[in-house]
């Protein structure tokens, strides 16, 4: 089926692919990652977690 070694069945070139999320791994990874603040995202999901309950339970 793919007979391009380094291509997707689409033709998308893999290396190329992969080049380019390594360089935006280091413009943005750390950018999001310093900007989440854990405690609100847990609590957060703690909120869901608990509404969820409650809707199952009715």
């Amino acid at each position: 089926m793919n007979k391009q070694p380094n291509k997707t069945v689409a033709g998308t070139n893999i290396q190329h692919v992969k080049q380019q999320n390594a360089q935006t791994a280091g413009q943005f990874g750390t950018e999001f990652a310093s900007e989440t603040d854990v405690q609100q995202v847990k609590q957060a999901n703690a909120q869901a977690e608990a509404k969820k309950a409650q809707n199952s339970s009715k």
